[in-house]
């Protein structure tokens, strides 16, 4: 039996990029490890990708195109020929582009694939054909925008400094679940002495490994980052020699928001006793180098940006950027390391095409007609699963004049109202190029393995749907491999030759910041800039949530599943079985105060839907908080609607993110 060791990377979004080694017998995975020569990771998988391989050559994969035979949604196909599908697609489209114009074909995908090629590779198709363009902001923008409101283009500083902090906060971070690394290090800080911290919505896994707590009310960060700076402000903790050198408009938010913002009024916002909030400012404040890890649950409300931007005043009022471990961490940009002009190829486009917000897709495929959305193309993403309101998003799908492709490895939810499924390689199958946004990190990667049996790449469907459109571009004739050298080969200041020839060499390699981490605020003012002009709220202050006004008594929070990411993952039994069911957590006194009782069914209902689960009752949430973890496949349900029946379209104060977490319900027994 020949077997080999290959390097690989995990190509799921999550922001640690792990370094991944893969054994190979006789053309089949048999085992995935973590590489232990990876510079940040260094071999720690978690236990989604202990058993990739399970993944990989799993009896559910699609190995055939496939042509929809039943009504929409049945999942009734038959098998066809890759040369019969892109026969079928292309000439749809083309008369679909002669009769409603190219702006009626939608591409929808997100982050089921990370690697620069394959996540990137349909942009220049549609660019060329002239579809409408999609915004892709499902994620994180809001935490984006409330950064940049404060930060400008400052890049985040070095995540590996948590091991100099004698304070470490995890805020709306589970990292025990999202983060292993970061949790890793943040472990490895309190055991040297550090106090580690936690504020959540509930006592999630990663509260259960740190010294203290905090249990907020979900979308109330704010206020908490509000009281601690009126403290702070109050009890003269600031650093002023700081402020006065590097700060812009401290004294206007002291002035004309932090009056109104005293830890007892704050109290009432976000559910902690007005002494609590008192004592983590002065805690905060006294540290030597206290370090925030920003999480990304807290960008999930309507009031998500300015909450980023709240928070991140902190470390400046108390000038702990001067010190090694000091400071906040939202996440790394790594973009200029490899630009991707050559690979997007927005010259191909002959005119700004129609912006359509993926986190509007209900509503794209319901209610637009200038033109209506004719054609979707959806490859690594399952909006059926994991759009905001379902409901919406699963009417359009319904649509029988919607011609609808997919493109994945699994007949997910959303495969299910294909007209024309594509099988998919896994990230295995393909080459690709990586970068991380937990660290500074980047590592390209070659394909492992063959292909299960038909299943193309991204980057080969597009190229094959290009030549069915008739098209002659070079372009599309370049291998995944060449795309990846026009990345390596664009020179940038973030990457040395070395660097370079090293990740040519399939080597992880750190990469360097053109400028420094640290005290250099890329901003207009060359200030941190707590008063921001260009903003329509010029400082931080209080925004209320969307949902405060719905009429639901429970806040639902959406939640992370050590066991999945996103709906991915579901395919794998092992991981399902130990997630045991779709269920709701809930307090015993919100049981009590409706009738239920734990293992029963409940409905949880608002205006937009309904879902059945299987409740819970857990001291781990607090009263008025109802919490599920995962975005479950319907197949796997009792119901036939999973969490995003309750989730709105609604949008984000800064960078018109998904507001996923701004949900208000009530439930029911059945």
């Amino acid at each position: 039996m020949q077997s080999v060791t290959i390097r690989s990377v995990c190509p799921y979004d999550c922001p640690d990029a792990c370094g991944l080694l893969v054994t190979v017998e006789n053309g089949r995975a048999s085992s995935v490890s973590g590489d232990p020569d990876h510079p940040v990771t260094r071999g720690l998988l978690c236990p989604k990708m202990r058993h990739y391989e399970d993944t990989v050559h799993s009896p559910r994969r699609l190995t055939t195109p496939l042509r929809r035979v039943g009504t929409k949604g049945a999942g009734e196909f038959m098998p066809i020929s890759w040369e019969c599908a892109i026969q079928l697609i292309c000439s749809r489209w083309k008369s679909i582009v002669a009769t409603h114009g190219a702006e009626a074909i939608l591409p929808y995908s997100y982050a089921g694939t990370m690697g620069l090629v394959q996540r990137n590779a349909g942009h220049a198709f549609f660019h060329k054909i002239g579809a409408s363009r999609l915004e892709r902001t499902i994620c994180s923008p809001a935490k984006d925008a409330g950064w940049k409101a404060l930060m400008g283009d400052t890049p985040a500083m070095e995540p590996a400094e948590v091991a100099k902090s004698d304070l470490v906060i995890l805020w709306s971070i589970n990292a025990a679940a999202t983060s292993i690394h970061a949790m890793r290090d943040a472990q490895s800080a309190r055991r040297g002495g550090a106090r580690l911290w936690a504020v959540d919505t509930y006592r999630t896994p990663t509260c259960d490994a740190v010294d203290e707590m905090f249990l907020i009310r979900p979308g109330s960060d704010g206020a908490l980052a509000l009281g601690m700076l009126h403290v702070i402000e109050k009890e003269s903790l600031l650093d002023k020699e700081f402020i006065s050198a590097n700060v812009l408009g401290f004294d206007e938010l002291s002035a004309r928001i932090l009056p109104d913002c005293s830890p007892e009024l704050m109290s009432n916002v976000c559910g902690l006793p007005a002494e609590t909030i008192k004592r983590m400012a002065r805690e905060y404040a006294r540290a030597k180098a206290p370090f925030i890890r920003l999480g990304s649950g807290l960008t999930r409300y309507g009031n998500g940006a300015m909450t980023v931007r709240t928070i991140s005043c902190l470390p400046a009022v108390i000038g702990a950027w001067t010190r090694h471990g000091g400071g906040i961490f939202p996440g790394t940009s790594t973009g200029g390391a490899f630009p991707l002009q050559s690979l997007l190829r927005e010259d191909f486009m002959s005119g700004e095409s129609r912006l359509i917000s993926m986190n509007q897709l209900g509503a794209a495929l319901t209610e637009l007609d200038t033109p209506a959305v004719m054609s979707l193309y959806v490859y690594h993403s399952n909006p059926a699963a994991i759009a905001p309101d379902q409901n919406a998003v699963i009417r359009g799908l319904e649509r029988e004049e919607l011609f609808t492709v997919v493109h994945e490895r699994f007949l997910t939810d959303t495969a299910r109202y294909a007209d024309i499924v594509l099988p998919a390689t896994t990230s295995l199958e393909h080459p690709d190029l990586y970068r991380c946004y937990g660290s500074y990190h980047a590592q390209r990667c070659d394909a492992a393995i063959p292909p299960v049996g038909m299943a193309k790449s991204n980057w080969e469907v597009f190229c094959l749907l290009a030549a069915g459109m008739g098209w002659n571009e070079p372009f599309f004739r370049l291998a995944a491999n060449e795309l990846i050298e026009l990345l390596l080969v664009e020179e940038s200041p973030w990457r040395n030759e070395n660097v370079t020839e090293r990740l040519r060499r399939g080597e992880p390699v750190m990469l360097t910041s053109p400028v420094p981490l640290k005290n250099n605020w890329l901003t207009p003012s060359g200030k941190i800039e707590i008063l921001n002009v260009r903003e329509g709220e010029p400082l931080p202050r209080l925004l209320p949530t969307h949902a405060e006004n719905d009429g639901y008594p429970l806040r639902l929070q959406p939640a992370v599943s050590p066991f999945a990411l996103n709906s991915s993952f579901y395919e794998q039994d092992d991981l399902r079985s130990k997630q045991t069911c779709m269920e709701l957590l809930m307090n015993q006194c919100d049981a009590e105060a409706r009738g239920l009782h734990d293992g029963q069914t409940v409905t949880a209902r608002n205006g937009l839907g309904a879902v059945r689960f299987t409740l819970r009752i857990s001291e781990r949430v607090p009263a008025g908080t109802v919490v599920t973890e995962g975005v479950w496949w319907r197949e796997f349900i009792t119901g036939d609607r999973g969490v995003n029946a309750l989730t709105s379209q609604r949008l984000t104060d800064g960078g018109r993110g998904s507001t996923l977490y701004d949900v208000t319900v009530e439930v029911r027994g059945e």
